[in-house]
């Protein structure tokens, strides 16, 4: 496919003025959302701000014309249409589900649609943004600063698991602890497992769970190497080979499965590639860098803790039914639309008077459609969706992962990590605004610069 097939949207054939320039910078809604993020945190915004920036950025969107869509944004519009069809599924009710209400299954699944919208302009607006104004370099380095913020963040759910304090959202707000709401806006620094036979700390901040803490992390990895440890790093690289040793510990500790496996596969696909272009040198020191890591991990108490989280292997069957279920259900009843939200389940796999108790919370089985954004596909927007889903991001893939520059080589690792983790993981949230963000990198090399609007020249930061 060539550089002329990328889709475009033009509403004018004459361009308009140059925009006015003003005291903030380019790209400023991306920059606010990620240099403050910590912030944001605190005060209970760190879902909404995502939202609250993509309004920001589909506002510049509105000014820019024309505006420019990334290759096969029409499957993403397929997948949207089956998104907002499936609307009247709500009140399907599948066999041994429990029934819900009509804010009981339009909250949540309205939060998600908006998650959808945010994630679409993103991937637009980067897009669309100027290498001039927002340099793909700052991009990258802003998602880099995301993975500072998370380490130190699991550093904190460690050593200080035992802290809790209220959002100023829950100061402001009459939010009723554990409701759906609560769980959005109250910072967490860990949560407390037994998988091990003990208690153990999971790490949690900046987000709102571990497993959201493990998923973004290994989406923020990729752009963490390409900035701080490629030929950009500079000075910054020794930090950033610290800053790597260090967040061996919270990775180790986070028990993150999920993350191990997409690690283990990011860097395998690395090797890979660095072989085909050729690169033996860096492929050499990779290989002899792992190598030392690997004997220095063995050595320490990391290793005890990883070794025993993969013996017990306690929720591999539970995620297992849930699959089967999801599968099941989907193409029992709706195949094509999926149910447009998950689904409580009566009681538990075992039997319809199971249940959570104070001593077992796992035995209450997890709603269908969770425990991993694969599954969330299948079970709210059936086959067809996710069919429309994976043949964009797919798309993606095989239209750039030929390319051996250090935006390609990056964004294609982190399309390769959405699919790994997408099946352990409930990535519809800030990895996929992640993943949406990589794509748009992808795409903005085929956009003609000439017929972008350009208010200033770039300064690579932050």
């Amino acid at each position: 496919m060539s550089a002329a097939t990328t889709t475009q949207f033009v509403t004018e054939t004459v361009r308009p003025p140059a925009p006015r320039r003003t005291a903030l910078r380019p790209g400023w809604p991306l920059t606010l959302l990620f240099v403050f993020f910590p912030l944001w945190w605190v005060l209970g915004l760190g879902h909404f701000i995502f939202f609250i920036s993509a309004i920001v950025m589909g506002r510049e969107l509105l000014k820019r014309r024309p505006v420019y869509a990334p290759m096969a944004f029409g499957l993403w519009l397929l997948f949207s249409t089956v998104v907002i069809t499936g609307i009247p599924m709500l009140w399907v009710q599948p066999a041994g589900t429990l029934a819900g209400s009509s804010i009981g299954r339009l909250l949540p699944y309205t939060y998600h649609a908006v998650w959808y919208i945010s994630i679409t302009v993103v991937a637009l607006y980067v897009l669309n943004m100027p290498e001039r104004d927002l340099s793909s370099l700052r991009i990258m380095r802003l998602l880099g600063l995301m993975f500072i913020y998370t380490v130190a963040g699991g550093y904190a759910g460690l050593l200080l698991s035992h802290v809790d304090f209220p959002s100023l959202m829950e100061l402001v707000l009459p939010i009723k602890r554990s409701s759906f709401i609560d769980t959005l806006v109250h910072p967490s620094l860990a949560t407390s497992s037994e998988f091990l036979g003990y208690t153990q700390p999971r790490p949690s901040a900046p987000f709102s769970f571990p497993n959201a803490w493990g998923n973004n992390l290994g989406m923020y990895l990729p752009f963490f190497v390409a900035t701080w440890l490629g030929r950009s790093a500079g000075r910054r690289r020794p930090f950033g080979i610290l800053i790597l040793i260090l967040a061996a510990v919270p990775i180790a500790y986070s028990l993150n499965r999920g993350l191990w496996i997409g690690l283990f596969v990011a860097v395998v696909a690395l090797s890979v590639k660095l072989a085909t272009m050729g690169n033996f040198r860096v492929l050499q020191i990779t290989a002899a860098a792992l190598v030392v890591g690997a004997v220095v991990f063995i050595s320490t108490p990391l290793y005890a803790t990883v070794a025993l989280r993969v013996s017990t292997p306690d929720s591999n069957q539970r995620r297992g039914t849930l699959a089967s279920e999801v599968i099941s259900k989907t193409v029992e009843l709706s195949p094509l639309l999926g149910y447009g939200e998950t689904r409580a389940v009566s009681g538990s796999f075992d039997s319809i008077a199971g249940g959570e108790t104070p001593n077992c919370h796992q035995c209450a089985a997890p709603p269908l459609g969770t425990q991993g954004f694969m599954w969330r596909l299948i079970f709210t927007t059936g086959l067809l969706g996710t069919l429309f889903f994976l043949g964009y991001v797919g798309a993606q893939l095989a239209r750039f992962g030929l390319h051996q520059d250090t935006v390609a080589v990056t964004c294609c690792i982190v399309l390769l990590l959405t699919l790994v983790f997408s099946f352990v993981y409930d990535s519809l949230e800030s990895p996929l605004f992640t993943a949406m963000i990589a794509i748009g990198l992808l795409n903005r090399r085929y956009v003609r610069q000439s017929q972008l609007a350009s208010s200033s020249e770039t300064e690579d930061g932050p």
